[in-house]
Formats: C-alpha cells, structure tokens, sequence
C-alpha cells in the first residue's frame, strides 16, 4: 500500500466512521426531518399547487426574514434567480459582466441569457470567490470612465456589473469588492446561490449587492426539490422582478396583457410548501453542518499533505460543501478514484469557465489562484449528520 493510499484510507474511515454507516455516502443529501409532508398534505389538499398559493408568499417572507432583506422573490431555480436579478440590475445585450472563472457554469449561463459577455478575473485562495485585488488591478488596465460610465477599453463594451459568487459557502469580501466596483460605477449583483445561512461581517449574504440571487437545488443546504429566490432592499427592483416571473402579466379579472417580455419563472406553492419547512429548521441544519465542518477541521491538522478549507476571518461560512486542498492535480485525481471506488462520494472543483466551449472566448485577465484551485480542490461529504 502506497503513502497515498493510506493517507486516503484514513480518510475514508474517518468519514464513514462520523457518518456511522457502510453505505454509500453522497455528496451533500437532502435533510426532511420537519414539517415537511404536512406542509405538502396542506398545498394538496388546497388544490393551489402551481404559482398561487399562501406557501409562496410565506416562503417570500421567511426568507427575506431569514437573510436581512427587505424584500424577496421566489422562483424556480437558481439560474433563473440570477437571470432575473441580472435582468433587474440593469444589465444589457452586449454588455459586459465581471465574475469569476472558478464556478458553477450557471453564474455564466444567466449572463448569456441576457446576451451579455462574461469576463474572468481572478479567484482569493483564502475565499475562493472573486477577488478584490485582481479586480482592482483588471480595472486600471483595462477600464476607462466615459460621462460617468465604465466602458472596457480592449473590447469598447460598457461593464454593466460585476457577479461574485460565495464559492461553496465561503463568503467574499464584498465590502473590499463594492469599494472598487463603486469607484467606477459598476453594480455589483452577488451569486449567492451556495450560500443560504452564510455571513459576512455579521450580516448574511446578499445584503451587499445592489440584487442577490440564492438556490434551493435538491443538494443545497436547505432545499424545495428546485427553486430560488431573488433578495434585494429596493421596492422597485423587488416588484418588477416578480412582475417578471410571472410572465409581464398586467393585473387584471380575465384579459392577459403582457407588458414586456417576461418569464414563467414563478416558484411553484408545492415548492414553496418544502421551503417554508426548511426555513424552519435551518439554524439547527448550519449547526449540525458546523459542527460537520469542525470534526474534518480538526481531523485534517493531522493529516499531512491535505489542507481543510476553513471560513474567512470576516465571515461565518454555511460549509455546504467541505472543501479539501491536495497537493497537486495527480495526487488530487488519485483521491478521487480511491475515495470514489470506497463509495465515498468526492468531486473535484469545476473545469474553468474560460475553459468551456460556450466562454473560450471572453475576455480573461490573470488567473493564477483559478488554475491552481481547480486543480487541487475536493469536495467531500457534507450532509446533515442525522
């Protein structure tokens, strides 16, 4: 038996010994341990199972509750959160939007709905979310003011935002973010997607940006099978993004007049009847999860070669999805066959945006820490320990 795969095998008895079982153990499961079924039983029984519904609203108000937010919207998933949430902030066809190469291809997704260009600026190694330095230094290199307005000077395409995602839960430091973003005018939309019950300086994520956008997927933290949810403190974005999601229909007893393009992307009171049970048990879910976080803290200081990815000092991470460091891209891809051949479910960090056939060409500045995380990062087992 090689170095490595000792190593290896101590961890995959470690994790099978904390999750207590022989079975095997996926990434991040779904926890239902509340209000659930009776929730659903209700939203049956009341007939209102699609768009309209008391659960869809109340879900609305828990979760804007829940994050310190004024106002939210529900809506079917994710990737139509942040469409929705980019469409409101403002951001045009052919314009630009600033984000990070190290993410989930649906940050980049919604941008290209909106026949926006992604640009790729560098990762922070301690956050693994955008970073404000090479923001900054993209910004005097490549950025001109024009009346006012952030025009890149390479390509001549105004910058409409700039899109930080919280990777895996880990907060970025978005007050060092917003401080370069407003020095040149640009909106700064948070992908807040992985990071439902995450806290930076106190204040949970989405409170930065001007419009945040949060995922309820069936691995995520909390879930209502899909779903998402746009946050924001503007009343005007809240209403048109909502009157967005539901088509551009104009109230009225019986005509449909659509008022400008919109989306059927409206959360479904089904869903909504699983996220008003989840919101209910959140607090005790980030605890369990944290304490999840700590016993792999602890176990991976004693474990040479393999570096735990703690939270960042200004926030309080939600640890979807524990993150390890390996040493190289070998050794990473050797754990990931032994761990996954032990029916302990790992994943490596996704192929680069800049990578991928759809963004090959966009616009890409430094992006040393993307390429050395990518090909390092593992997730392990994360689950709410039952």
């Amino acid at each position: 038996m090689s170095r490595n795969t000792k190593t290896f095998k101590k961890v995959v008895d470690f994790v099978k010994e904390w999750y207590d079982t022989e079975e095997f153990l996926p990434l991040h499961a779904p926890s239902f341990n509340g209000n659930e079924k009776k929730y659903l039983n209700e939203c049956i029984d009341s007939t209102f199972v699609s768009s309209v519904g008391k659960f869809v609203t109340e879900a609305e108000e828990k979760f804007a509750k829940a994050v310190g937010t004024k106002y939210a919207v529900a809506v079917v998933n994710g990737t139509s959160a942040l469409h929705l949430a980019l469409r409101v902030a403002g951001v045009q066809k052919n314009e630009e939007v600033i984000t990070q190469p190290l993410t989930f291809v649906a940050t980049c997704n919604a941008i290209s709905y909106l026949d926006a260009i992604p640009v790729f600026v560098d990762v922070d190694r301690e956050t693994l979310g955008l970073s404000e330095d090479a923001l900054e230094k993209f910004l005097e290199e490549n950025a001109e003011m024009r009346n006012g307005v952030c025009y890149n000077k390479t390509s001549g395409r105004r910058i409409g935002a700039c899109l930080p995602m919280h990777t895996f839960g880990h907060p970025v430091k978005l007050d060092e973010i917003k401080k370069v973003c407003d020095k040149c005018n640009i909106t700064l939309v948070e992908d807040a997607a992985e990071s439902v019950g995450t806290f930076y300086k106190g204040k949970h994520t989405g409170n930065v940006g001007l419009v945040s956008a949060f995922s309820f997927n069936g691995n995520k933290t909390i879930t209502c099978g899909g779903g998402g949810m746009i946050v924001t403190n503007d009343k005007k974005l809240a209403q048109h993004a909502k009157h967005l999601s539901t088509v551009a229909k104009t109230p009225h007893p019986y005509e449909f007049f659509h008022d400008e393009i919109g989306y059927n992307y409206r959360m479904p009171n089904i869903n909504a009847a699983l996220l008003v049970a989840q919101l209910e048990q959140l607090d005790s879910v980030l605890e369990n999860k944290r304490e999840t976080a700590e016993a792999y803290e602890n176990f991976f200081q004693n474990i040479e070669g393999i570096k735990f990815i703690s939270e960042p000092k200004h926030g309080k991470s939600n640890y979807w999805l524990n993150t390890i460091e390996l040493t190289d891209k070998e050794t990473r891809d050797e754990f990931l066959k032994y761990t996954n051949s032990k029916s302990v479910m790992t994943r490596p960090a996704w192929i680069l945006m800049n990578e991928l056939p759809g963004f090959k060409d966009c616009q890409v500045g430094d992006i040393t820490n993307s390429r050395y995380l990518a090909d390092r990062l593992v997730n392990i087992p994360s689950s709410v320990k039952n």
